[in-house]
C-alpha cells in the first residue's frame, strides 16, 4: 500500500536544497562529534592519568580491530537506512514497518555474533598484528570488555539509522549527547577515582552504550508513524533482509577492506615501537575531526538521495550532489588549515612526551594537507548507495584505496622505512580513488541502472 506519510517536518524532498542539506547535516555533525568524543575522552583520560602505554593500548591496534568489526556492521546496516529512506520517500508504509523490525533483528543477531568473536579472538588477533609486548595485555582486556557491550552499541546505531532515514537527525543527536556525557563521568570515576586503568575505560564505554540503546529503543517504541517499533514483531522478513544485504553487504565489505588495509598500516606502525603507536593514536583522534565531518556529509547525501530517489526526483539528486560537493570541499580546506596550524596544541591534549609529539607532527604534515582529495569518495559514493547502486562503489574503493594501500606498504616501506612513508599511503590512495569515483559518476550511467 502506498500512502503519503511525509510531514512538514521532513522536507528532504522539498524546499531549497542547500538549506535542507544543512538542516539535516548539522545534527548529524554534532552527533558524530559526540561519537568522536567517546574515543577522544578515553584517549585523553588514559593518556594523562595512566600513561602512554595505556594510550597506545586503547587507541592503537585494539581500536583498529574494533573498527574492523563495527565498520562491517555499520556498512551492512546502511542497507536498512537506504531501503527505509526509499520506502519512506515513496510513502510505502507497510514496507517501512517491516524493514524496521527486520533491521532491529539484524542488529541483535549481529551483536551476539560479534560479542563472541571479540571475546575469543581478541588476543590472537593482537598477536598477529605484532602488538608491542608492553601493551598487549591491556589491549586485550580493553577489547574484551568493549565487546561485552557490543549488542547495545549495534542496536543504537541501527535505531539512529532508522530515525535518520525518515529525516529525523535531531533525536539521535540528543541520545548521543546524553550517553557521551555519561561516558565522560564514568571514565573519570573508573580511571581517575577508582584507578581501574584501561579496564575502567572499557567498562565506561560499555555502560554508556547501554544507555544510548535504551533511549533510542524507547523513542522508536513511542513513534506515531510507520517506523514505530513493536518488540513482539522483531523478526526477519526474508525478502526485506535480502534487500538490506544486497545494498548493505557491499558497504560492509568496503568498510572491512578499509579496516584490513588499516590493520596492515597499523602493523607497519607497530614495528616502529610504542612511541610511534602512541603518536599515531593521538593523531588519529585529531584526524577524527575530519572523518566525523565528512561522514556527516556522507550520511546526509545518502539519506537525501534515497528519499528523493523514492519520490522520483532525479534532477534534485544531481543538484544536491553539486551543492554537497562544494560544501564538503570548502570544509576540508578549512580543516587542513586548522590542523596544520594547531597541530602541536592538539597533540598536547593527549601526551606531554616530546618524542611522541614530534612523531605525531610528522604524520600530520603528510596526511592533513590532502583532506580535500577524499571528498569525492564520500559524497559520490554516498549518493550512488542512496539510490541503490552499492556494488561499483565498493569495487572502486577496494581497488583504489585498500589494494593500492596494501601494495604501497609492502613495496615502498621496506625501501624507505620511515613513518612518513607509511602515512603517505593515505593521500596517495585517496587521490586515485577520487578520480575513479568522478569518472564513474560522470560516465557510469549509474542512475539509469537504478531506475532513473
Amino acid at each position: 500500500m502506498k500512502t503519503d506519510q511525509r510531514s512538514s517536518a521532513n522536507q528532504i524532498t522539498e524546499g531549497v536544497i542547500w538549506k535542507q542539506l544543512l538542516l539535516f547535516f548539522f545534527p548529524i555533525l554534532l552527533g558524530t562529534f559526540f561519537q568522536q568524543l567517546y574515543n577522544t575522552t578515553d584517549a585523553v583520560i588514559v593518556g594523562q592519568f595512566v600513561g602512554k602505554e595505556a594510550l597506545a593500548a586503547v587507541g592503537g591496534p585494539a581500536a583498529t580491530l574494533i573498527n574492523l568489526l563495527i565498520g562491517f556492521f555499520v556498512g551492512l546496516s546502511s542497507g536498512a537506512t537506504v531501503i527505509i529512506s526509499q520506502y519512506y520517500g515513496a510513502g510505502m508504509r507497510d514496507n517501512v514497518k517491516k524493514t524496521v523490525h527486520t533491521a532491529v533483528a539484524l542488529s541483535v543477531a549481529g551483536g551476539a555474533a560479534m560479542m563472541l568473536i571479540g571475546l575469543f579472538f581478541s588476543r590472537p588477533a593482537l598477536l598477529a598484528m605484532n602488538t608491542p609486548a608492553e601493551i598487549l595485555s591491556q589491549s586485550a582486556a580493553y577489547m574484551r570488555i568493549y565487546f561485552l557491550g557490543i549488542i547495545p552499541s549495534l542496536v543504537y546505531n541501527m535505531g539512529s539509522g532508522i530515525l535518520r532515514a525518515v529525516g529525523d537527525s535531531r533525536r539521535p543527536l540528543c541520545f548521543l549527547i546524553l550517553s557521551c556525557l555519561a561516558n565522560i563521568v564514568l571514565d573519570i570515576l573508573f580511571v581517575k577515582v577508582l584507578g581501574l586503568g584501561v579496564a575502567g575505560v572499557g567498562l565506561a564505554t560499555a555502560l554508556s552504550q547501554v544507555i544510548s540503546a535504551l533511549m533510542v529503543v524507547r523513542c522508536l517504541m513511542r513513534a506515531n508513524d510507520s517506523y514505530r517499533l513493536f518488540p513482539r514483531e522483531i523478526r526477519f522478513s526474508p525478502v526485506l533482509l535480502h534487500n538490506i544485504i544486497r545494498i548493505g553487504l557491499p558497504a560492509g565489505l568496503q568498510s572491512t577492506m578499509y579496516s584490513v588495509s588499516n590493520l596492515i598500516v597499523q602493523s607497519a606502525i607497530n614495528t616502529f615501537g610504542t612511541d610511534t603507536v602512541a603518536a599515531w593514536t593521538a593523531y588519529s583522534r585529531v584526524d577524527g575531526i575530519f572523518w566525523m565531518i565528512l561522514g556527516a556529509y556522507g550520511v546526509s547525501i545518502t539519506t537525501f538521495a534515497g528519499q528523493n530517489f523514492g519520490a522520483g526526483k532525479y534532477d534534485r539528486i544531481r543538484k544536491s550532489v553539486r551543492v554537497c560537493l562544494g560544501m564538503a570541499a570548502f570544509t576540508s580546506v578549512l580543516l587542513s588549515t586548522a590542523v596544520l596550524t594547531g597541530g602541536h596544541v592538539f597533540l598536547r591534549l593527549f601526551t606531554d612526551d616530546p618524542n611522541v609529539i614530534a612523531i605525531g607532527l610528522k604524520i600530520m604534515r603528510v596526511i592533513s594537507p590532502s583532506y580535500v582529495t577524499y571528498v569525492c569518495i564520500e559524497i559520490l559514493g554516498g549518493t550512488t548507495r542512496g539510490c541503490g547502486d552499492a556494488l561499483p562503489p565498493m569495487i572502486m574503493t577496494c581497488v583504489g584505496i585498500c589494494v593500492l594501500r596494501i601494495i604501497w606498504i609492502a613495496a615502498a616501506v621496506p625501501m624507505r622505512t620511515e613513518i612518513s612513508t607509511v602515512a603517505f599511503s593515505y593521500p596517495l590512495t585517496w587521490t586515485v580513488t577520487s578520480l575513479l569515483f568522478v569518472a564513474y559518476y560522470l560516465k557510469g550511467n549509474w542512475l539509469k541502472r537504478c531506475g532513473g
